[in-house]
């Protein structure tokens, strides 16, 4: 996720205040209901599969529209927060993202749903990157990291709240009326937007006569300048596996891989979503453990080698209790928190100007990751079942191999690159 600019060199006394604290709640809102619809979407694809005759493989493509068209947008994303402020960039991508929900809610087949996923992946490519903007601009540089680390918290927290809920709405409605509220939901939180989100200076001057060529081609020359550097992408690669491996369990395949385990439907959209609940921790722990030992290869082998073995257990080992299965997601999510190290790898090798490019190579490339990874293991399961096998832990276990080998990649990736924490070379 692109990290803002420094602030500005004359101080504002409103920093850190009252309205600051409003400002960011409303940047926040947006991101939990981005994140509720993403995660929400897991509990509804069988619904959707049913109604508007989607295959297996068809439910994954849909999810992996949406994170490939997200990972194209948000490399645009903060170098329009920094061009036109937090005001003229989340407004019109919070009316994007409503206007996505009511889309989808009415589409009626598997190109509608797709152009659904595209719209939205347009706005809420600025969510998250434009919490981090807002907690910037309005709380000062030096506490980006704290306030960050309450995003990613809140909505990982909300993902699992949010899945239950649209799980258990989904006994008295349906899909379609539940995402039709969901809409609804949109409009609110646009007018809570118009009236909350402020920018505390204004955003950075800029020539009127620039062309929006010339625009587009600074972005791409500060991306290409930062992408010769190699350990960027190891960073960003070891990133995406892990990050990839999460949204594809989180967002799709998690209850279902519970389903071939033979557990109900409710049981496996709860159990399942303690993911998020576990990423949340390890979003508050793992980055300040790196911090406190001035490391980041250590806790990164720590949480990859958690979700690695997490998952294992998942998809391999009979006869376990729900809440041994529980308890495995729950590690699951924690050790995933590792893909936050990859942004920190990145920044502590590039100039400060161009620590927002650093993430956004990392989130762009987390992101296509995660639209193969999303999609493969339906592929798996529509040729397995094709092929005779059965809904069972086998076929659970063969439709999870693209994530178990990615996670293998991902520690070995880890384990290769350099230490890089600014903490060493000071203490050496």
């Amino acid at each position: 996720m692109p990290e803002p600019s420094p602030a500005s060199p004359t101080p504002d006394p409103r920093l850190g205040g009252p309205q600051a604290w409003l400002v960011w709640s409303a940047a926040v809102l947006f991101v939990l209901y981005l994140f509720g619809f993403q995660t929400g979407y897991s509990s509804v694809n069988s619904a959707i599969r049913e109604e508007v005759g989607l295959s297996v493989a068809q439910v994954g493509l849909i999810a992996a529209a949406y994170t490939w068209s997200f990972a194209f947008f948000q490399l645009f994303s903060g170098a329009l927060l920094d061009r036109f402020g937090a005001r003229r960039v989340l407004l019109p991508a919070m009316v994007l993202m409503m206007t996505g929900v009511f889309l989808f809610a009415r589409a009626e087949s598997f190109g509608t749903m797709v152009v659904a996923q595209i719209v939205l992946a347009l706005g809420a490519c600025a969510g998250f990157v434009g919490a981090g903007y807002v907690g910037g601009r309005w709380f000062g540089f030096a506490k980006f990291s704290v306030m960050f680390g309450l995003v990613q918290a809140a909505a990982s927290a909300f993902s699992a709240f949010s899945q239950n809920l649209i799980g258990g709405a989904l006994e008295t409605a349906s899909w379609r009326e539940l995402f039709t509220w969901i809409g609804f939901g949109g409009i609110a939180l646009c007018v809570v937007g118009f009236l909350l989100i402020r920018d505390p200076s204004p955003p950075q001057p800029r020539d009127r006569s620039e062309s929006l060529g010339k625009f587009f081609r600074d972005v791409l020359g500060s991306i290409l300048e930062v992408a010769r550097i190699g350990h960027v992408w190891i960073a960003a690669l070891y990133g995406a596996l892990c990050f990839g491996a999460l949204l594809a369990a989180g967002a799709v395949w998690a209850p279902k891989f519970m389903s071939a385990r033979g557990v109900p439907a409710e049981g496996a959209n709860l159990s399942a979503s303690v993911l998020w609940l576990g990423l949340a921790l390890g979003c508050l722990v793992i980055p300040r453990w790196s911090d406190s030992l001035r490391r980041r290869k250590l806790p990164t082998l720590v949480g990859i080698g958690l979700q690695l073995a997490a998952l294992l257990v998942l998809v391999l080992a009979p006869n376990l209790p729900l809440s041994a299965l529980t308890v495995a997601w729950f590690v699951f999510g924690f050790g995933a928190a590792a893909h936050m190290l990859a942004f920190s790898a990145a920044a502590d090798v590039v100039q400060v100007e161009r620590i927002g490019t650093s993430a956004a190579i990392v989130n762009g490339t987390m992101f296509l990751a995660s639209g193969f990874l999303i999609a493969r293991p339906g592929q798996i399961a529509s040729a397995a079942m094709d092929a005779g096998t059965p809904v069972s832990l086998e076929l659970a276990a063969q439709a999870s191999r693209p994530l178990a080998i990615g996670l293998a990649v991902a520690w070995l990736l880890a384990l290769w690159i350099r230490e890089s924490h600014p903490g060493r070379a000071e203490s050496a």
